[in-house]
């Protein structure tokens, strides 16, 4: 798992994966490519840059499996979004290490909690969080498709350099 701009080519097939795949589930039916166009449009991403965030994708044999993005919500908290594994790459260890890349990017933000919100339905993303030690929280925010949110202290292990700092 790399940091990529959210805008590259494999970030943005990503991106527009992640979003069919989360509106179609919510649905009950294929969202369609205008539906994912205008779900995409202004939907904040641009803020997953320095210093206010990060983007990662994962590869599986040079093609974009997953991808993810954290959002420093203020000094100490992150939130993850945009966690997306391909349904072919499911159940190969890349949602772990997804996660694994995106507690480092958050960590290198300065962010000494991750915080998420989800829905519900998505049982399987659920799932995963709770397997790598996210817990149920009380709201931090509000919108049409937050139905629960979970937050994890992050561990704090080597001090991890931010960008732009010069090495000792």
């Amino acid at each position: 798992m790399l940091p990529e701009h959210f805008d590259s080519p494999d970030a943005t097939a990503l991106r527009r994966d992640y979003y069919a795949d989360v509106a179609s589930s919510y649905w009950g039916r294929p969202a369609t490519d205008a539906e994912i166009d205008e779900g995409l449009a202004d939907d904040g991403v641009a803020r997953l840059v320095a210093p206010t965030g990060g983007f990662v994708v994962g590869r599986h044999g040079g093609e974009g499996a997953a991808c993810g993005g954290v959002l420093l919500l203020d000094a100490e908290r992150a939130e993850l979004t945009r966690v997306f594994v391909r349904p072919a790459f499911r159940g190969t260890g890349g949602g772990a290490a997804l996660l694994t890349a995106l507690e480092e990017a958050a960590r290198r933000l300065g962010a000494r909690r991750m915080v998420l919100n989800t829905r519900l339905d998505l049982v399987g993303a659920r799932a995963l969080y709770a397997r790598h030690g996210y817990r149920e929280i009380p709201a931090y925010c509000e919108g049409p498709y937050m139905e629960i949110w979970y937050g994890k202290e992050l561990a704090p292990g080597e001090p991890v350099p931010r960008e732009g700092d010069a090495a000792a």
